[in-house]
């Protein structure tokens, strides 16, 4: 039986995002594919079966940096949910929210991160990002503080 705004088989996405930080800065990146193509955003992706959240996070930010990083804590939960033009969910993710520090390597663009900046939380303003960035970072900094 479906619940209440799902279609039968269907359920959301689990994913993380990692905002790192390094001197005070937050490394964010411009996605190179899929739905937030050509938005900043946090490094990030899909919980693999088996996988904890915060070995995703780590995993996910080294696929798409090729640079290491502590967990810090949880920032925050983000729910992304897409809809078509007729109104009806085309895709929903709930996005745990990791804070972490850099530990290894020099983070550098790859094919789903096109580009990278160490940006100022109070900085962020001047990037096209997804719409839950900034206060994702805000959080995220208190933990890092």
């Amino acid at each position: 039986m479906s619940g209440p705004g799902e279609r039968a088989g269907e359920r959301p996405l689990l994913a993380v995002s990692l905002a790192c930080f390094r001197d005070g800065a937050v490394l964010i990146a411009r996605r190179g594919r899929g739905a937030n193509r050509g938005l900043w955003s946090l490094p990030g992706g899909g919980v693999e079966f088996g996988e904890t959240a915060a070995e995703a996070a780590r995993r996910e930010f080294f696929e798409e940096t090729g640079a290491q990083a502590e967990i810090l804590g949880l920032a925050d939960i983000v729910e992304s949910i897409g809809r078509g033009p007729d109104g009806r969910v085309e895709r929903h993710a709930v996005i745990l929210a990791f804070a972490g520090r850099l530990t290894g390597g020099e983070p550098a663009p790859t094919e789903e991160a096109e580009a990278i900046a160490w940006v100022s939380p109070d900085g962020l303003a001047a990037y096209e990002m997804t719409p839950d960035l900034a206060r994702v970072v805000r959080r995220a900094a208190e933990l890092a503080a």
